[in-house]
């Protein structure tokens, strides 16, 4: 008799150990990632799981799960990582407790709120269309302080930790309050100083960064805008222009580009264009709040190709610089 409880008891255990505590996870390397979308049921767990191949035996999931009452009353949206070797238990423990693993966003040097709706959607679940709305949403935008046009200096360049599942007004508050912690007293005294806004200085550093990627040249570029700004001076750069005409892949400004009637055209229009040309970066910024004080009005491309600039203070020597760079255009056959 005892022989056969015995027996009874190693068949229960061995059922038990095939159906929770053998490992049970497919043929990827060491992780993978189950994605259960906001509002998601038993059902889409099951699918994504068999979908990715994310176990080797989807049978005793099921009844694991039913088991321990994991089901369509308590499936918790997110991101969950999936450790090669999990058993069954271990996986619904995670899924039934909710703990998932943030998603890491960088992000820099996005160029329009289209591309940044659109890296987001690929990170997040958030819809990139739905999302583009918001960011061109007066009502909503207004709430915080902006508009339409210089929402986009919202948001700080940085590394950020968010779970996938945060939707998109969350996810434009906690930017938002990045935003908040970034702008300190400090840099709003320094932005004050400048007779600026925060908005104002971010579209400022969203010029200045495309005219100069050198970090340690940018102070001066920043003066020299800075220069213009306070003489009633055109800015006259040529990254508005190619904002304006809607085509990155310009490299030499030039002809009816320069008479584009968008206000985003600092040849056409004098002052500060509406927003920004593109996500300010964090050194541009400061490079504008801790701008180089010199005389100089006018810079170019050197013909070096060195990447740096040639700076004038009057236009009789940026003219003979000019003339020196597109002669090294012509000579490399850029157009």
């Amino acid at each position: 008799m005892l022989a056969v409880v015995l027996l009874a008891a190693l068949g229960v255990g061995f059922f038990f150990y095939i159906k929770l505590l053998k490992p049970n996870t497919g043929k990827f390397e060491e992780k993978a990632y189950l994605y259960i979308p906001t509002g998601g049921t038993f059902k889409n767990v099951i699918d994504s799981l068999e979908k990715n191949q994310l176990l080797n035996n989807i049978e005793s999931f099921k009844w694991s799960a039913d088991f321990m009452k994991y089901n369509d009353s308590n499936i918790k949206a997110g991101r969950y990582r999936i450790n090669k070797g999990m058993n069954n238990r271990a996986i619904v423990n995670r899924l039934k407790s909710g703990t998932q693993e943030a998603v890491r966003l960088t992000f820099n040097n996005i160029r329009t709120k289209a591309q940044f709706a659109g890296y987001i959607g690929r990170k997040l679940e958030i819809d990139s269309v739905k999302f583009l709305e918001l960011l061109n949403d007066e009502q909503f935008v207004g709430k915080f302080g902006f508009n339409t046009e210089t929402v986009f200096t919202v948001f700080i360049p940085n590394t950020y930790e968010l779970f996938w599942n945060t939707n998109q007004q969350k996810f434009f508050s906690r930017m938002y309050d990045e935003h908040q912690k970034f702008w300190t007293a400090d840099r709003k005294k320094k932005a004050e100083e400048l007779g600026m806004s925060p908005e104002k200085v971010s579209t400022l550093a969203s010029i200045v960064y495309w005219e100069t990627k050198k970090p340690d040249e940018m102070p001066v570029v920043a003066g020299v805008y800075l220069n213009r700004l306070n003489k009633g001076m055109k800015l006259e750069a040529d990254p508005t222009v190619i904002f304006a005409e809607g085509d990155f892949s310009i490299k030499r400004v030039r002809g009816k580009m320069m008479s584009n009637p968008s206000p985003y055209n600092t040849y056409v229009h004098t002052g500060l264009p509406p927003g920004p040309i593109s996500m300010p970066s964090v050194t541009a910024i400061d490079a504008v709040l801790n701008h180089q004080k010199h005389d100089y009005l006018y810079f170019c491309a050197k013909d070096d190709f060195s990447g740096y600039h040639a700076f004038a203070e009057t236009l009789a020597q940026h003219l003979a610089n000019a003339k020196r760079f597109q002669k090294a255009l012509n000579e490399r056959g850029i157009n």
